[in-house]
């Protein structure tokens, strides 16, 4: 793998410089942290649905939910390669997490999308404006890492774990399953159980089961 460099013209590349496979690793990386970190929402520093240069774009504040928790542990990996101090990490975290403790939640699940400005809600549709129990997994095991990561720290990352292990606790699995033995995707206090989609196969769906499973507070049941 190499890497190119253009000349002033905007032709040819002048040279190719040979790229290491840790360099490369190196660059992904950093790529990936960049989005999550320099792009994210001004005011939850949550990750936004898409990133846009004109920021009178009428989505700028849409935070979504899922690549959040993708966000929070490539931040993590990010204070392990270096790319931001600890102590800075642990200010942006406690920014996002504090944020997802006053958003709109139901029975413990956040929307698939949030305003990044107030925490209100943003349908996904015309009638998905609750909760969205598979996106709520990808952030939760966001917030698993953080509890994780920070639970033998110093005083200030202790708190963060367990503000971001009570926010996981808070999750009611079990009311997604409606009384059944399988779990439905989304509940909205405007049309309850209208899409009525099952999670079923071998899929991103598999692991809302499994945090199901794990969870101490509101597990469903192992059937």
């Amino acid at each position: 793998v190499s890497c190119s460099c253009s000349n002033k013209s905007g032709d040819a590349p002048e040279e190719f410089i040979p790229l290491t496979d840790e360099q490369l690793l190196d660059k992904v990386q950093q790529d990936a942290f960049k989005y999550f970190w320099d792009y994210a929402e001004f005011n939850s520093k949550l990750a936004r649905e898409r990133y846009h240069t004109d920021e009178s774009y009428v989505d700028v504040n849409l935070v979504t939910t899922g690549g959040s928790g993708f966000g929070l542990m490539t931040i993590l990996v990010g204070i392990e390669r270096n790319f931001v101090s600890r102590e800075a990490a642990v200010t942006r975290l406690n920014t996002a997490v504090t944020f997802l403790e006053n958003a709109d939640r139901f029975h413990g699940a956040w929307p698939h999308w949030i305003n990044g400005t107030n925490g209100n809600v943003v349908p996904f549709g015309a009638d998905d404006d609750g909760g969205d129990i598979v996106e709520t997994s990808f952030l939760c095991q966001g917030l698993i890492c953080i509890r994780e990561y920070f639970k033998n720290g110093t005083p200030a990352e202790q708190a963060l774990a367990q503000k971001a292990d009570d926010l996981w606790k808070g999750v009611e699995w079990n009311w997604y399953t409606k009384g059944e033995n399988a779990m439905y995707w989304h509940w909205s206090p405007n049309y309850a159980w209208i899409k009525n989609f099952k999670l079923e196969g071998y899929n991103e769906c598999l692991i809302t089961y499994v945090m199901g499973a794990a969870s101490p507070t509101h597990a469903i049941p192992s059937a």
